[in-house]
């Protein structure tokens, strides 16, 4: 599509960024989950999935969900730079989504993560695979990593021990503000990657096939008696 002038200045320069390549991680439930980058002309069962969600506010739901709403659409209107987004299906229904950036070769910004289906440790895989992506395949140095609730706050800054980056307040800030920054650093990554990020690949032909059409839940356990 040919862009008008005006539409060429308001999309920002962008990295070249290499692909999330798939994989396939098995769950405590014996399901598999497929984890794989989205694609923009998705953003219609991405926003649909996240949309109900606005509306809860335990576990600060709502705010991750409309914030997270936010980026997908900045994203698919070229207006965030370098953003991607990954999700998790099961049976091609999303089970978690993920949303983060590149700032330079050597720093990532780690957005959001939501989880739709819960018990299974489904946002923690989600995560991993998002700093798999910045670190593994993107090449980056750093990641710097906030946290909106107490379960992100536990699940990222104490599990992984990440770097407390507070003291150099306001030089070294997250852009989503927030809890102080705490950072995810390539030594630290290393240390924790064997036993953070599963999953395998090459996916099988059948299992992407799976995971080729994303479909948006048709309940919510954060939601009771929610009907799409």
């Amino acid at each position: 599509m040919a862009l008008d002038a005006m539409e060429k200045i308001l999309r920002p320069p962008e990295l070249t960024l290499k692909a999330y390549p798939p994989k396939v991680i098995t769950l405590a439930s014996g399901e598999k989950m497929v984890v794989r980058e989205a694609k923009r002309e998705e953003v219609g069962a991405l926003l649909g999935t996240l949309y109900p969600l606005i509306g809860v506010p335990k576990d600060f739901y709502d705010i991750v969900a409309v914030r997270m709403y936010s980026e997908i659409l900045g994203w698919y209107r070229y207006r965030v730079a370098n953003e991607f987004v990954l999700v998790g299906t099961i049976d091609g229904v999303i089970a978690g989504i993920v949303t983060s950036r590149a700032v330079t070769p050597q720093l990532g910004m780690s957005l959001h993560t939501l989880t739709i289906k819960r018990g299974l440790r489904v946002g923690a895989q989600l995560f991993a695979a998002k700093m798999e992506h910045h670190i593994d395949i993107l090449g980056e140095e750093e990641v710097y990593i906030v946290a909106e609730s107490p379960n992100g706050f536990k699940r990222w800054m104490i599990e992984y021990q990440l770097e407390d980056r507070s003291s150099q307040f306001p030089e070294v800030r997250h852009e989503l503000g927030g809890v102080p920054t705490y950072v995810l650093t390539r030594p630290l990554w290393d240390a924790v990657r064997a036993s953070k990020c599963t999953g395998t690949r090459p996916v099988s032909a059948e299992d992407l096939k799976s995971a080729e059409k994303l479909i948006m839940p048709a309940e919510y356990p954060q939601i009771p008696g929610f009907k799409r």
